[in-house]
This record gives structure tokens, C-alpha cells and sequence, in this order.
């Protein structure tokens, strides 16, 4: 037992390695980024070696040198080899709770969604009320050719003290 959850545990290290050399390439980090990865994928492959000999066979340590793709695929690679034992993890957590269209890829989590929803739907309510306000401006200014903003003073001043209910239903992530 101690060794499937040892193995599991640096799986997850190896994943979140991966990723986080991924970001860091695409954000263009400084040189020790690279080095903390490639350690930290050696010293978790040293550490499965001790667990399971036979994966020494198959990986061997990074270079010093390398750079943070090669470590990202060496770690999602390693991870992979034990996907079997520790299961895969898309980072998406329980699918059984998902909705999606396999036809276009598309899958949302729908506790994750509601609470998003939840905790955001307002603010989606006015982005949208402040695009259709912004392009009727722009719209009827540029119809009149009058110069940007010119407009905005006199339509603050009839809006102050205004309260909205909200718009948007509740969503049940239950339903479909």
C-alpha cells in the first residue's frame, strides 16, 4: 500500500512539474526556473528507481542543460508510464459530473460552472449592459460625427442612484 500511494504522490509532483515548466517556457523565465525542474524530475525518478527498478530502463536523468520543454515531456512522459497504476488525471477532477459535447471537444465541470456562474453572473450582466451602452454611443456619435466621448458626461448624469435586479437565472447543475 505504501508503495502504490508513494508512486501516486510523485505522479502528481511530476504533473504539476510538467505544467508548471510549460508556463514558465511561455512566459519566458529566468534560467533557475529550468534548473528547479529538471532536479525536481531527477530526484523523483531516483526516487521511483528506488520503488520500481525496472524504470530505469526505460528513463534516465536529464542533462543539466536542458531546456523546460524537455523537461515537461520527460516529466509527462514518466507520469504517463504509470497511468495505469495511479490512474489518469486531466486535471478537470470527477467527469461524471461534466457536461460536454464530444463532437466538438467542448466540457465544462458543472459545480465548478455553477459556483463560477454563481459568484460571476452579474458581472457578465454588466460587461454586456456596458458593450451595448458603449456601442450605441459610438454608433450614434459616429453617425453624427462627433469626436469619442463627447457623449459619455450626459448619459453618467441620468444613471446615478440606479439600481438592477439581476437578469441572469440560477443555474442547476443537476439539469441539463
Amino acid at each position: 500500500m505504501e508503495r502504490e500511494k508513494q508512486t501516486e504522490k510523485l505522479v502528481n509532483v511530476l504533473r504539476r512539474t510538467s505544467r508548471m515548466a510549460l508556463q514558465a517556457e511561455w512566459t519566458g523565465s529566468n534560467p533557475d526556473v529550468a534548473a528547479f525542474c529538471i532536479d525536481q524530475y531527477n530526484r523523483v525518478l531516483a526516487r521511483l528507481k528506488e520503488l520500481d527498478p525496472g524504470v530505469g530502463s526505460v528513463f534516465e536523468p536529464l542533462a543539466s542543460g536542458s531546456s523546460l520543454t524537455v523537461a515537461a515531456m520527460a516529466c509527462r512522459q514518466l507520469a504517463a508510464y504509470y497511468e495505469d497504476e495511479v490512474g489518469r488525471q486531466g486535471g478537470w477532477g470527477d467527469w461524471a459530473r461534466s457536461w460536454g459535447d464530444p463532437r466538438f471537444g467542448l466540457w465544462a465541470d458543472k459545480k465548478a460552472f455553477k459556483e463560477f456562474w454563481d459568484k460571476s453572473a452579474r458581472e457578465f450582466e454588466d460587461f454586456g449592459d456596458f458593450i451595448r451602452q458603449s456601442f450605441e454611443e459610438w454608433f450614434s456619435q459616429r453617425k453624427e460625427g462627433k469626436p469619442p466621448g463627447e457623449g459619455k458626461a450626459e448619459e453618467a448624469a441620468g444613471q446615478t442612484g440606479k439600481s438592477e435586479e439581476r437578469k441572469t437565472s440560477p443555474i442547476d447543475p443537476e439539469t441539463r
